[in-house]
């Protein structure tokens, strides 16, 4: 993990997302894993607490207990059409995979703290954005650029890699800006900007 003030590139995956093609037209596979590592994972401090927070209890707490039911449904004879062992097996590969993929998140973690950004009006990482489509009634809604792992829609945190945030990033409240929708072009005016650790 490592702790930056990063801007969060507009176009986070640069030079490297050109992926190279073979003669039959196909992206390699490595150069498209290549391509994807190259991607910042940028994370809020709350964010990388939650995620810290679940990886220990799963370590910890759901790991350990999950073990013992299936050595105690193993003890009990056939395994085959044990329900309990058959249960536990799979849910151990579940929390296996989650504990890997939180360990690479983690380690990979790049903790971004919006406060630090003070009272600019400049859209970057973090930032808290109100604002408002030019057509369409005018009504107002509040989004929160936060990372990845931290996206919540229901809450309104939005990851920066998504359509809005990219049309956002680097922006400045009063500015129109003009996002692609399904339903084609429209236009929003950023009514506000602040700086403050997501909810």
């Amino acid at each position: 993990m490592r702790l930056t003030l990063s801007d969060a590139p507009h176009h986070p995956m640069g030079k490297s997302a050109t992926a190279t093609r073979s003669r039959n037209g196909r992206t390699s596979a490595s150069a498209s894993e290549r391509a994807a590592q190259d991607v910042k994972n940028y994370i809020t401090a709350q964010g990388y607490t939650r995620l810290k927070s679940e990886l220990t209890r799963l370590l910890d707490v759901e790991r350990p207990d999950l073990v013992k039911v299936i050595a105690w449904a193993a003890s009990n004879g056939d395994r085959s059409e044990n329900g309990d062992y058959i249960y536990g097996k799979k849910r151990l590969r579940e929390i296996d995979r989650r504990i890997h993929y939180l360990n690479k998140r983690l380690d990979a973690a790049e903790v971004v703290d919006p406060a630090r950004r003070g009272t600019s009006d400049q859209i970057f990482f973090g930032a808290t954005v109100t604002y408002a489509y030019v057509r369409g009634g005018g009504e107002e809604r509040t989004i929160i650029i936060v990372g990845v792992d931290e996206v919540d829609a229901k809450r309104g945190h939005v990851s920066w890699l998504s359509p809005i945030a990219r049309a956002l990033m680097k922006k400045r409240s009063g500015d129109v800006v003009t996002l692609a929708t399904p339903a084609g072009e429209a236009e929003i005016e950023i009514i506000g900007v602040r700086y403050q650790p997501p909810a």
